[in-house]
């Protein structure tokens, strides 16, 4: 039996923000990073705040989501007990409000309370996900639990204009990469592929523009649906090797989860595709996108997938090796073996459709180098 749920309202558009007034009397806590308090951008939805509520700002987010920063907010929310919570900022934001929550209700010291999503960011989709990512100083343990699904989410596109061309591409591949390994997944059903492949059209109608002109609002909306679409996506289906992977390298050498995705994508469907029925799939993805056409054969329409990335990486100049990424090689082949094991205990595996072996997880990084 499937389950398909949908539980987050989401409000979508220019004036989406106007939602915030409907707060009277609460007590909100907004989480987000230094950056966005000391740049100001933060006031682009206090100002939406009616003054009748209390706000509090809590501003420790860093990259990664890390353990400590997760523990000194639980406790803050101990004492503050609000009624609604805003996470607002990019993925980093929203997984450290998805954590502390997660952490505060296992310790039973929370009340009835709104889980509002404000992404700045267009790519991890965390936003409409039951899944938050942490990270110690080693490796980054990502936990599933549906009490952590935002219950309201707001998606305004003058948020993102001002995000930088390297963040866009970054994000971008990280939205194309959720949408492509959810329609691969093991658990991928005809709900799941609708979400993703709307998600992939709307990547390649409106990425690179993005990329190249950040305040057309149009493309800004479109990619902002995109990345929510897939995140739902992902949601329902899961995801695959490519993330197992990814977040080994994100750990190790702090580079952009995107951007590692980005350097696995081709790298895994070339290698899921020496199965035939998982390539008849990213096939048949490929033709709806309109990438191959209905005579070519799987093997080329796969190919069209993995040059139409190619492209893509090339027009927004992304590193496609660790060696762009200023990764050493003495410290990359150091945590080789480490990288290997991680991966093959990351939970992302678990809906691949098909979980690669010691020695195939090997090849894959040695030739990201």
């Amino acid at each position: 039996m499937e389950k398909i749920d949908f539980r987050t309202t989401i409000y979508s558009g220019i004036d989406s923000l106007d939602h915030l007034r409907s707060f009277e009397n609460k007590k909100i806590w907004v989480i987000c990073d230094q950056f966005l308090v000391t740049n100001g951008s933060i006031k682009e939805i206090l100002k939406y705040i009616e003054k009748k509520n209390k706000v509090t700002v809590f501003k420790d987010v860093v990259p990664d989501t890390p353990v400590s920063v997760v523990a000194k907010g639980v406790a803050f929310i101990k004492d503050l007990q609000p009624d609604i919570i805003i996470a607002y900022g990019g993925g980093s934001s929203i997984d450290t409000a998805k954590g502390i929550l997660y952490f505060a209700r296992i310790a039973d010291f929370l009340n009835e309370i709104t889980f509002i999503a404000i992404p700045t960011t267009s790519g991890t989709g965390s936003e409409v996900t039951s899944t938050v990512v942490i990270s110690d100083q080693k490796t980054k343990h990502p936990i599933t639990d549906e009490t952590i699904l935002p219950d309201e989410v707001i998606l305004c596109p003058t948020l993102t204009v001002s995000v930088p061309p390297a963040v866009t591409a970054n994000t971008g591949m990280d939205v194309f990469t959720h949408a492509i390994e959810a329609y691969v997944a093991k658990k991928a059903t005809a709900y799941s592929d609708a979400l993703a492949q709307k998600a992939c059209e709307l990547v390649l109608e409106s990425l690179a523009t993005c990329y190249h002109n950040g305040t057309d609002l149009e493309a800004r909306s479109k990619m902002q649906q995109a990345s929510n679409l897939a995140g739902s996506a992902f949601n329902l289906a899961g995801l695959g090797m490519n993330h197992s992977i990814a977040h080994q390298i994100g750990a190790k050498f702090h580079i952009p989860h995107g951007l590692a995705n980005a350097l696995l994508m081709t790298r895994i469907i070339t290698k899921n595709s020496s199965r035939s029925e998982i390539m008849a799939r990213y096939a048949t993805l490929s033709r709806k996108l309109g990438l191959a056409t209905a005579n070519e054969c799987d093997q080329v329409a796969v190919d069209h997938l993995n040059n139409k990335i190619h492209e893509l990486q090339q027009e927004m100049n992304m590193p496609v090796r660790l060696r762009d990424c200023k990764v050493e090689y003495d410290a990359f082949e150091s945590k080789l073996e480490e990288m290997t094991k991680d991966a093959l205990q990351d939970d992302c595996r678990l809906t691949a459709p098909y979980i690669y072996n010691y020695d195939e997880i090997v090849i894959i990084l040695a030739s990201l180098y």
